[in-house]
């Protein structure tokens, strides 16, 4: 039988682990629009030289794919800024 120290249970804990998920999850969504943001830079680099009209047809439908991911992370980074707000609310 394991006998280690179990941890109290409380509100406070269980907000505490939330908004720590929440920050961790967060980090993880700027990491990834970094990411985003240098493969953009890069496919407006390939369109800008590309004179061939595959390249800038390919170029084009990256451009899209890449602003559509914008756009889906910078919704997601809106509704865990409002989780935080609403958590910090519950906090007082």
């Amino acid at each position: 039988m394991a006998t280690g120290k179990r941890r109290r249970n409380s509100i406070t804990r269980l907000i505490d682990d939330v908004v720590d998920d929440a920050k961790d999850l967060v980090d993880d969504v700027v990491d990834r629009a970094k990411d985003v943001e240098r493969d953009g830079r890069r496919a407006v680099r390939r369109a800008a030289r590309g004179d061939d009209r595959k390249d800038k047809d390919t170029s084009t439908r990256e451009m899209d794919e890449l602003k559509s991911a914008l756009d889906d992370l910078t919704a997601k980074v809106e509704r865990l800024v409002a989780m935080q707000a609403e958590a910090r609310k519950d906090e007082k």
